[in-house]
C-alpha cells in the first residue's frame, strides 16, 4: 500500500488495485444500519492492505500514542512522497485504510490535520471510537500531516 505525490497531487495505490475513494466509503457507511456493520465493514477494509514486511516493523516507524502497533514508513523518491502503512490490529488496519483513502488525489497542500479530521465528520466515526482508539487515530493523522509537511519543504 502506498500514496504517491505527483505534482502536488496525492494518488494511492494498493498492490495493482486502487482504493475504494473516501466519497464511495461515505455513501456505503450510510447504507449500513448498525455500528457493528460499520466496523465489519471498516475491518475488511483493513484485510484488503497488505502487511509489512517483518524487518520494516521497526521502532523508527512506529506511531506513538496508539494502543495498538502501528507503523506509517513515508519515503521521498523522485518528487513522489509514498506511504507504506500496517498495524497489529485489523480496526486500526481498517482506520489506515480510511486515512490513505481521504489523502488519494487531494493536493498535498489539503492533507492536513483540520482536513482530515474535518472528513471523518462524514463517517460519524470519532464517537464510536473508544478514547484510546481515537488517541491512536489522532496520532496517525498528527503523523500524516508532519510527514507531508517535512516533505513539502524539500
Amino acid at each position: 500500500m502506498c500514496a504517491i505525490v505527483t505534482n502536488g497531487t496525492v494518488e494511492q495505490i494498493m498492490s495493482d488495485k486502487r482504493l475504494i475513494s473516501f466519497d464511495e466509503i461515505v455513501e456505503t457507511f450510510s447504507y449500513l444500519d448498525s455500528w457493528e456493520e460499520r466496523y465489519g465493514y471498516v475491518m475488511e477494509l483493513g484485510a484488503q492492505l497488505e502487511p509489512l514486511e517483518e524487518h520494516l516493523k521497526r521502532d523508527e516507524f512506529k506511531v506513538r500514542g496508539c494502543a495498538s502497533q502501528v507503523w506509517m514508513i513515508p519515503s521521498l523518491q523522485d518528487g513522489h512522497v509514498t506511504w507504506q502503512a500496517d498495524s497489529d490490529a485489523l480496526i486500526v488496519k481498517g482506520l489506515i485504510y480510511l486515512l490513505l483513502s481521504f489523502i488519494q488525489d487531494r493536493s498535498s497542500d489539503d492533507i492536513t490535520r483540520d482536513a482530515i479530521f474535518k472528513a471523518f465528520e462524514r463517517l460519524e466515526l470519532q464517537s464510536q471510537l473508544s478514547a484510546q482508539r481515537a488517541n491512536g487515530f489522532a496520532s496517525m493523522v498528527q503523523r500524516i500531516e508532519t510527514d507531508m509537511r517535512r516533505f513539502r519543504s524539500q
